[in-house]
């Protein structure tokens, strides 16, 4: 069974290979538009928008709030400040938000008995279970220099992936330490067992340059898959590919 939802800007789909509710379907969804709902930069009713204005205090947030605040200050001491969720225009979470969401989500699915399932939010991707018996969910990494095509299909298995790069918005992703875009790579993936983690340090290693994979990998154990400028690929941590990474 597959679905689609529109949320936060872009299109969450679900590919489940087991027997659930649409009730269970729906709550899933559901978190991610509590989550626009509450954390978009673009929204002005939002909780994040109105702490970024003044108008709450951050002491005042509600619970997820709190939690998302905590997590973003816990990765910017863990990078030296390379992440942030501070920026000069205010508050903005979203390096961090849908990872957040979809694997939130995820955790629903699982705790209402879904077993096998692919959760794919943007190209934020967590797995369960398997697609058929034998077999593992495989996820496709994009070519940076051909967002339509692939450099590869990675096995992941039931773990989390995220990509952060610059062929579809430009240089946006920046250093906050510095304030400004990095260039080194065209494109991050990172896999690991959880895909807030995944989310935040696909952000953090390409905003980091150079030093991030190994960074990454030291600090978190997550497997990292660097596109640089001219295309080639380094591998840092365990990856298993099921189709060419050439």
């Amino acid at each position: 069974m597959n679905r689609t939802h529109h949320t936060m800007g872009t299109v969450v789909s679900l590919d489940l290979r087991c027997a659930v509710p649409d009730e269970l379907v729906a709550q899933a969804f559901a978190v991610f538009d509590d989550a626009d709902a509450r954390f978009s930069p673009f929204r002005t009713d939002s909780e994040l928008s109105r702490i970024s204005r003044g108008e709450l205090d951050a002491r005042e947030a509600s619970t997820d709030l709190a939690e998302v605040l905590a997590l973003a200050d816990a990765f910017e001491r863990a990078s030296g400040g390379v992440f942030s969720v501070w920026r000069a225009g205010g508050l903005d979470a979203n390096g961090l938000v849908k990872g957040w969401a979809a694997q939130r989500a995820a955790d629903a699915l699982t705790a209402g008995g879904a077993t096998d399932f692919c959760l794919n939010a943007g190209g934020d991707v967590v797995t369960r279970g398997a697609p058929s018996p034998g077999a593992v969910w495989q996820v496709g990494l994009r070519d940076p220099a051909r967002p339509e095509g692939l450099r590869g299909v990675v096995a992941l298995g039931a773990r989390a992936m995220a990509t952060s790069g610059a062929y579809e918005r430009g240089a946006h992703i920046v250093d906050g330490r510095s304030g400004e875009a990095s260039d080194h790579w065209s494109s991050i993936t990172v896999i690991d067992t959880d895909l807030t983690v995944a989310d935040v340090l696909a952000t953090t290693v390409f905003a980091m340059g150079a030093a991030g994979p190994a960074w990454a990998h030291a600090e978190f154990g997550s497997s990292v898959i660097a596109a640089g400028r001219e295309g080639e690929l380094t591998v840092t941590g365990p990856v298993t590919w099921a189709g060419s990474a050439g």
